[in-house]
């Protein structure tokens, strides 16, 4: 994402973005659809800009072909907007570790 930061590290205050995070979770036993959003305020913004910022999003391209982990497993999109920027990612459940795991929970 771009982040338009002064050399220091910090944001200026007229440049606060808009933040927000959509997953949805597919699969289960069920095969139910369940999706969430999270939507920060200011305040709040420059910790979820670090936890988008902290996945690895190239390596979870939502057009690459998914492998199949067993049954009943989930599946998860993850969609987060930063100002303008956008990303994508698809995950199997075994992926959701890490810095997934921290910016989904």
């Amino acid at each position: 994402m771009t982040d338009p930061r002064r050399p220091d590290g910090e944001r200026p205050d007229d440049q606060i973005l808009a933040v927000a995070v959509t997953v949805t979770r597919t699969g289960g036993i069920a095969g139910l659809r369940r999706t969430w959003r999270a939507q920060p305020d200011a305040a709040e913004s420059a910790q979820w800009i670090a936890l988008i910022d902290g996945c690895p999003w190239d390596a979870a391209d939502p057009a690459r072909p998914m492998t199949p982990h067993g049954a009943d497993r989930f599946v998860w999109h993850v969609d987060a907007r930063c100002g303008e920027s956008a990303r994508e990612a698809a995950l199997a459940d075994p992926e959701v570790q890490g810095p997934w795991r921290d910016l989904i929970d």
